[in-house]
């Protein structure tokens, strides 16, 4: 069952044409939905990636980014 941010995530994701970064879809789910942690962003998404919902992937050295995109399964 999902809730409101993994529901919106999903919707987000799914709907870009390009990979987007962790900043790129809190920036759109503060507009939707108000303020949420980063943390709290990342837990879901992170559970949505385990989930096969959506692909994630860990880019750069040192603090680096992950950049987030729709998953072939999930279509």
């Amino acid at each position: 069952m999902k809730d409101d941010l993994s529901r919106q995530i999903l919707k987000i994701v799914n709907n870009s044409n390009a990979p987007l970064e962790t900043k790129e879809i809190h920036e759109k789910i503060r507009i939707d939905l108000g303020e949420v942690s980063r943390s709290k962003l990342m837990y879901r998404l992170s559970n949505l990636r385990a989930e096969g919902e959506i692909q994630g992937k860990y880019v750069g050295s040192g603090k680096g980014v992950w950049i987030w995109y729709k998953s072939e399964v999930s279509e």
